[in-house]
């Protein structure tokens, strides 16, 4: 009787903070409905092509952030974000939302793009990229707990094998004995630790506020990152007064419009449509291509040998992402507005 009473209780306080955030954001669940295949393959496709690219991001970031300080690359990745991605939402005439969705989307982005991007940023700053790696690795986790809390979704069997599975072969891929955990780097970590936390909330907000507005990705997006500039300039603009930015060259030149284009334009675009199309626990999957894409653009580019252990790790992900795909889900799907 006493178990019962706990678990319950517990139950209670759990339900009670997914109605307290859905609250702050303005957002409410909708009814489930069913979901298409289709819905499915493209969900895949947007996230899996997303998390592609963000694989050499790690290695990107902690190279430029010798030279630019970490909100302030922030700051520059979202104006760029944003000089590609306005301009488009205007040119398809999307009406403006109401202002109070746009005080929602302003509050998503800033979670996601501010508190997220910036912590992973000052995080691989701190530590290392591979540590990075490691520790936003477990932000499909985050997703399935946060879809558990404010959307309600039940993380069936297939789902949670599938995320075990896939954290297993990301073990096997990035190998933590590499990692450096030692008291130099702690700070670091705890900041990538944050970054994985809401980026997860981040995704599971995505999908929220998509359910409850007839909105295009597009127009989220761009509120999203418009969000997220909220936060990096006071924070960029307090960094520089301290810390300078060093010297540009080339190679830096490169590595800004990397981060600001393909990962933060068309990746982040593509990541937030395909958490519009499928469930969060679903979609959040996708995000385990990120460390296999990243090892094996380092066997390319790097020339690193093909290990037993990347063998292995790949194997366990794709099987781990291709798994409940052959499953058409039937829970809280979404059909966002065309021209997104």
């Amino acid at each position: 009787m006493a178990a019962n009473l706990i678990g319950l209780t517990a139950a209670q306080a759990v339900a009670g903070k997914g109605h307290q955030l859905r609250c702050v954001f303005g957002v409410r669940v909708s009814g489930k409905a069913t979901m298409s295949n289709t819905a499915v393959l493209r969900g895949a496709i947007y996230g899996i092509t997303a998390a592609v690219i963000w694989g050499g991001m790690y290695v990107v970031s902690d190279v430029t952030l010798v030279v630019i300080p970490p909100f302030t690359l922030l700051t520059l990745r979202i104006v760029l974000a944003l000089i590609v991605l306005y301009p488009l939402d205007r040119a398809r005439n999307h009406a403006a939302p109401a202002n109070r969705t746009k005080a929602t989307l302003l509050g998503v982005g800033a979670v996601g793009l501010g508190i997220s991007l910036g912590a992973q940023f000052v995080g691989t700053d701190l530590s290392t990229a591979i540590n990075g790696a490691l520790a936003t690795s477990a932000s499909p986790a985050f997703v399935a707990l946060f879809a558990l809390v404010l959307l309600r979704e039940k993380l069936n069997l297939l789902r949670l094998l599938s995320i075990v599975l896939a954290s297993v072969g990301v073990l096997a891929i990035l190998n933590p004995a590499a990692g450096d955990f030692g008291s130099d780097t702690f700070a670091g970590n705890v900041f990538l630790a944050i970054s994985a936390l809401t980026w997860g909330l981040y995704s599971v907000l995505v999908r929220l506020v998509t359910m409850n507005h007839s909105l295009p990705t597009l127009t989220v997006t761009v509120y999203a990152l418009l969000g997220g500039l909220l936060f990096s300039i006071p924070a960029s603009a307090l960094e520089l007064s301290q810390r300078p930015i060093g010297e540009i060259n080339g190679g830096v030149v490169f590595a800004v419009l990397y981060l600001g284009l393909a990962s933060t334009a068309f990746a982040l675009l593509l990541w937030n449509r395909a958490f519009a199309l499928v469930p969060a626990s679903l979609a959040s999957l996708f995000f385990f291509a990120q460390p296999l894409s990243g090892a094996i653009l380092a066997v390319l580019l790097l020339r690193q040998e093909m290990t037993l252990a990347l063998w292995i790790g790949g194997a366990l992900i794709a099987a781990a992402v291709l798994l409940p795909l052959f499953r058409v889900p039937q829970d809280a799907p979404v059909k966002p507005k065309a021209g997104g």
